[in-house]
């Protein structure tokens, strides 16, 4: 993909965000933010496959960026022990991700994102009910 083409599908991409995160509650934008990391992870990964070491850094940046997003949204004083395992939890895989481009390692990739689901498929279980729906 050229990168016009590239700039091109971030944009649309961030446009498209922007609609979401315009409208969401801070439940959803969590959840945004997870999908965000894990979007940015696979792409680092066929960034690396492809050997595309730029666009490799660059979405691994995004998915720290990301990561450190998901630390701001941490409340210490009500979630206590949970708060703290989870920033002990981003900080491990942030410091992965920066290993993982250090060294082009593919499965470290691979272990961040299975992290990352898997926190995501907590929250999403967590999910607060607004008028007996459940926000998108």
């Amino acid at each position: 993909m050229s990168k016009q083409m590239n700039r091109a599908m971030r944009q649309y991409q961030q446009v498209g965000l922007e609609g979401l995160v315009a409208d969401a509650n801070p439940h959803t934008l969590i959840r945004l933010l997870m999908q965000g990391g894990l979007d940015n992870i696979t792409r680092a990964k066929g960034a690396l496959a492809r050997g595309d070491m730029g666009a490799k850094a660059q979405f691994i940046v995004d998915s720290i960026r990301i990561i450190d997003g998901l630390r701001v949204y941490l409340d210490h004083e009500q979630g206590g022990d949970l708060a703290h395992n989870l920033e002990t939890l981003y900080d491990y895989m942030s410091r992965r991700l920066i290993e993982a481009n250090t060294h082009n390692d593919a499965r470290l990739l691979d272990e961040v994102s299975a992290l990352l689901a898997e926190i995501k498929t907590g929250w999403e279980a967590i999910a607060p009910e607004s008028n007996g729906r459940v926000p998108a």
